[in-house]
This record gives structure tokens, C-alpha cells and sequence, in this order.
């Protein structure tokens, strides 16, 4: 009779066992669900009116349609400081208007050109920009973070926009660079045959400082007044290096990025 008894106990536990996988089973599908409902509340706006979520086993997959790239982001956000959440899959598609690649890069450089006039680093961003089947790739130097996050909000938030590859640096904080590029700025503005280029934003000889290497980018009219900015650059004292990567008008069949 023992292993009747053996086999009855092992019946049980095994019962037993089942019973709890199908308990946890129905708390992870309520815990979904309830996690599912605080997701989608969290995206009750208009933006998102065309978004949907579900959610398997506290991984949050949203899918649908947006009009701004910076929309996408926003509701990946949105959903990942939802409390138990343990990950997000953003499926999401920007299906705003369509603009083809060289629209959409002219575009973005004269908004990013004209970003943050009047806070007096506009000529110490040098930013490149790169556009592949709306997909935009940032490069180059920013000043500071908030030039930076800045140009980077341009972007996500310009209609047409499908992802944002983000490969700005930062230039590093330096009391000397600092001084460099005032001095800089005061020597190469300052001189008469290139004053010009400080009276409209989006054609700035750009100056970027790092360690106290200094270099130039931008668009200029002739070659005397690349090298007259290039002999100015250099007079500066505390200046390591001058790289001077300025062009001249009609020297390239490429747009300048800005």
C-alpha cells in the first residue's frame, strides 16, 4: 500500500504544480493587461491616435502611425517610465509627408543654420548632415549640450523625418578653447574683408575649437578671403593647429552642409 500512498502524494504535487503554473499564468496575463491599459493611457493624445500597444510578459510593443518622427520618440518614452515595464519594441512608422532627400537635407540646413540666433554660439556649431530615404544622419561639433539637443529637436520635430542618427560631439569644456574662440571670433569678424560674413547667420565661417586646434568650415566667396580668415585664425595666440576646411563658391558641385 506504501507506493499506492507514493504515487497518490506524487499525484498531488504534480496537480499541485499545475495548478500553480496556471495561476501564474492568469496573474501574468492580468498583469499585461493592466500594464497594457496604463500604456495606452499614458498616449491618450492626439499624437498618438493612430498608436497601439499590447504587451507580453511586461514587454510593451507599440506599432501604428505617427506624423512626426519626434511623435515616435515621445511614445517610446512615454511607454518606458510606465512602472513595470521591462522593455519596449517600437514598431511605430512616421507616415507624414514625403520629401525627397535633397528637399529634406536643403531644408534642415537652413532651419539648423538659423537655430539658436541671438545665444551667441551659432558660429561655433559646425554641424554636417546626411539625409537617406528621410533617415538623417547628424555629424560634426556642437558647442555645448544645449546646442546639441537643440539642433537635434530641429530635426525630429521637421515633417518628412524617419529616424535621427545622432552623431554630433560635444566639444569638451575648456576655459582655453573658450578664450580661443572668442579671440577667434573678435580676429577673424573683426577684420573689414570679412566682417561680411557675420550679417547673415546661415553663412557664418564656422569655428569649432578643441584643444586648442581651431578649425574652419563654412562657405566663402574667394579664395583670398578663405586664406585672409586662414592667416587670421593663426594669429591668435594659444592656437595649436588651424584646420582650415573653408570653401570656396563654385569650387564644389556638393551643397555645403551646414
Amino acid at each position: 500500500m506504501g507506493w499506492v500512498r507514493r504515487a497518490g502524494l506524487v499525484g498531488l504535487v504534480v496537480v499541485m504544480m499545475v495548478a500553480g503554473v496556471g495561476r501564474g499564468l492568469a496573474q501574468s496575463s492580468a498583469s499585461d493587461s493592466q500594464l497594457q491599459a496604463d500604456v495606452l493611457k499614458s498616449l491618450d493624445n492626439k499624437r498618438f491616435s493612430n498608436v497601439k500597444a499590447s504587451v507580453k510578459n511586461g514587454v510593451v510593443t507599440l506599432t501604428g502611425t505617427v506624423d512626426l518622427y519626434s511623435a515616435k520618440i515621445d511614445a517610446d518614452n512615454r511607454a518606458h517610465h510606465r512602472k513595470n515595464v521591462k522593455g519596449v519594441e517600437n514598431e511605430i512608422q512616421v507616415a507624414g509627408a514625403s520629401v525627397d532627400d535633397v528637399t529634406l537635407r536643403d531644408k534642415l540646413a537652413e532651419k539648423l543654420a538659423y537655430d539658436r540666433v541671438g545665444y551667441g554660439t551659432t558660429m561655433f556649431n559646425a554641424f554636417t548632415i546626411g539625409v537617406q530615404h528621410g533617415a538623417v544622419t547628424l555629424g560634426g561639433m556642437a558647442y555645448g549640450p544645449s546646442d546639441k539637443d537643440s539642433a537635434i529637436s530641429v530635426v525630429e520635430n521637421y515633417p518628412g523625418v524617419k529616424d535621427v542618427i545622432d552623431n554630433i560631439e560635444v566639444a569638451p569644456v575648456s576655459p582655453m578653447d573658450d578664450r580661443i574662440r572668442l579671440a577667434e571670433g573678435r580676429a577673424i569678424y573683426g577684420f573689414p574683408q570679412l566682417n561680411k560674413y557675420a550679417i547673415d547667420p546661415a553663412k557664418p565661417i564656422r569655428i569649432t575649437v578643441v584643444n586648442g586646434i581651431v578649425t574652419l568650415s563654412g562657405v566663402v566667396d574667394s579664395q583670398a578671403d578663405k586664406d585672409v580668415a586662414n592667416i587670421r585664425a593663426n594669429g591668435v595666440p594659444g592656437v595649436f593647429k588651424v584646420v582650415n576646411n573653408l570653401e570656396v563658391v563654385g569650387s564644389t558641385a556638393e551643397k555645403p552642409e551646414k
